[in-house]
């Protein structure tokens, strides 16, 4: 079972995925933010949603990226 899942694109003519840090504790959300990335980037040919084993880092939630922190930090909620 995958930790989270990574957003990825192609946007080039080079045929390659190509992604960033951002991790997601649902395919839907990741799914939802890489939507909204192929909304606003013209030059994105193909989009698509793979499981990675890192750590959730991000949440996407009502339309907006909202970053989760990380574990053991004072940012972190108790």
């Amino acid at each position: 079972m995958p930790k989270s899942w990574k957003p990825e694109v192609i946007a080039d003519s080079s045929g390659q995925w190509c992604g960033n840090a951002l991790r997601f504790p649902t395919k839907e959300e990741a799914e939802a933010n890489v939507a909204n990335l192929f909304s606003r980037w013209m030059l994105v040919r193909e989009t698509r949603v793979v499981e990675s084993d890192d750590e959730p880092n991000y949440r996407w939630i009502n339309g907006e990226l909202q970053e989760i922190p990380p574990k053991g930090t004072d940012r972190e909620t108790k």
